[in-house]
Formats: C-alpha cells, sequence, structure tokens
C-alpha cells in the first residue's frame, strides 16, 4: 500500500459523516413464540449443549468468538467493504477473541494479502498511477501498467506483513482492529483513528502500536530498492510513512462506521 491509495480510502471515507444521521436504534429482542406441546407427541429428550456465539468471518480461521455485554448492541463486520477492499481483520463490536498464535498471524496476513480483493485494488491504483503519470520512468501502455502494478503489488504485501504478522510476532501485539461501535460518531471516530498509535497486546490490554507505526516504516524503508531513484531517499521515505499512516487512521474510521454504512445507507443484511 503506497503512494496512490490515499485517494481510493479518501472517496470512501466520506460516507463515515453521513453516519451522524443515519446510526439507527438498536433493535429490540424478540421474545420466542410461546410453543404448545400439550397435545403433541414428545420426542425423546436430548442433550443441549450450551448456548455458543456463531463466530464471525472477518477473518479465516477466526478462534470461537465470546459477546462481552448480552444487553449491548453487537456490529459486524463483512470480510470485504463494498466487495473490493479487504476487512479480515476487523472484529465485531462487543465482541472478545482468543490470541493469535505466530502461525494465525502469517495465515491472516496471507489472506489479506492474496484474496481477490487486494488485486483489484492493487489494479484500480496501478491504473490510476498509469493515467496520471505519477512517475513518468515507467513508462506507459500495458508495460507501464505492469510497471506500476508489482511495485503497488510489492507496497500491499510487505506492507500488510510487517503491519500483521512480523511486527506483531515480535512485540506480541494483536493486529485486528476491534469495533467501538458506541457512544456516538466523534467518540467512535477518535477512538478508529487514535488505533494507529494504541492496540490491543496478545494479552487483551492497549500499548502504544509499535506493530503500526513500525511496519509502515519498514514498509517506506524496504520501497526504496524497487522504486526509480526519483521515488528514493529519506525525504520521499518518511513523505511515505506519514502517508501510509494517515490512510491507517482513515481505513480504520471507514472499517468502524461500515456495519452502520452497509445497514443504514446500503440496507444490507447480516452475512
Amino acid at each position: 500500500m503506497s503512494r496512490n491509495i490515499v485517494t481510493s480510502f479518501t472517496s470512501l471515507v466520506v460516507l463515515a459523516p453521513m453516519l451522524a444521521l443515519s446510526q439507527g436504534t438498536p433493535p429490540r429482542p424478540v421474545p420466542p413464540e410461546p410453543q404448545s406441546n400439550q397435545n403433541r407427541p414428545q420426542p425423546s429428550p436430548q442433550t443441549q449443549s450450551p448456548a455458543t456465539v456463531t463466530p464471525q468471518t472477518s477473518h479465516p480461521d477466526v478462534p470461537s468468538s465470546t459477546i462481552i455485554d448480552p444487553n449491548q448492541q453487537t456490529l459486524h463486520q463483512t470480510p470485504r467493504i463494498m466487495g473490493v477492499l479487504p476487512n479480515f481483520t476487523a472484529v465485531d463490536s462487543n465482541t472478545q477473541l482468543p490470541r493469535l498464535s505466530t502461525h494465525e498471524k502469517f495465515v491472516v496476513a496471507m489472506h489479506d494479502s492474496v484474496d481477490y480483493s487486494s488485486f483489484l485494488l492493487v489494479a484500480g491504483l496501478a491504473g490510476r498511477g498509469l493515467y496520471s503519470n505519477t512517475i513518468p520512468s515507467l513508462g506507459s501502455g500495458a508495460a507501464g501498467f505492469g510497471r506500476y502494478y508489482w511495485r503497488e503489488f510489492t507496497d500491499q504485501v510487505s506492507g500488510t506483513f510487517f503491519t500483521e504478522a512480523i511486527f506483531p510476532t515480535f512485540t506480541h501485539e494483536d493486529p485486528r482492529y476491534y469495533t467501538f461501535g458506541k457512544n456516538g460518531f466523534f467518540k467512535r471516530a477518535t477512538y478508529a483513528i487514535t488505533r494507529t498509535v494504541i492496540t490491543k497486546n496478545d494479552l487483551g490490554t492497549n500499548e502504544f502500536n509499535l506493530s503500526e507505526l513500525g511496519g509502515n516504516a519498514s514498509e517506506a524503508a524496504l520501497s526504496n530498492l524497487y522504486y526509480p531513484s526519483s521515488e528514493r531517499g529519506f525525504s520521499n521515505t518518511a513523505k511515505n510513512f506519514a502517508t501510509q499512516t494517515v490512510i491507517t487512521a482513515a481505513a480504520n474510521v471507514l472499517k468502524e462506521f461500515w456495519p452502520d454504512i452497509r445497514k443504514n445507507i446500503f440496507r444490507m443484511k447480516n452475512e
């Protein structure tokens, strides 16, 4: 994820303020209908297992989740935003998940990198770079598109693995985004933005988000190996790091309000 992605996220994040008017009240639970079994043959007694929470599908191989407060509304995430933006690290609101093992962190990063939506996003970014001639030395036409594409793809994959797998393994941090889902638009937006510098660790407590910031810095530094000389150097690396950090904050806002957007604006039902 790199220099051109800002436009893609910004165009989507503008939907978030609409939620100040569109957030509905939590639905009231519907009481179960009484069953009349007096005149019906009774089935043989069966041992019922305790009620369990259906695991969310925000990322592959998700462990069993638990609801924190049964009286609080749960906002459900989807694996992709609008079908084209990977959203596998987003966790439903009011939900607690077990810690991820090192293997699971790498599985999440891999899935986030090679999902079809990731390829579509990279293709869009490469096309925009080609159209606007962002880096003239990369050329034009099909060959130019290919040069933009593999660099954008490398940006995305390296950034994803640095922030979701490699750094979280060493820092023992949780790379997932836990949806806040309560206390109004501004508190939720503030929470989302601050997740760039605050995250949960494997023990479930908050700490400085070294994985995100260190991962973004590593991705920016690595890009010096494969971008033209005009895009290298300390100044461009610092700019790339700052841009990626802003993108992360904007993406978190979009993740936070995506359940509201899909429900109250697009009228989509939970998957």
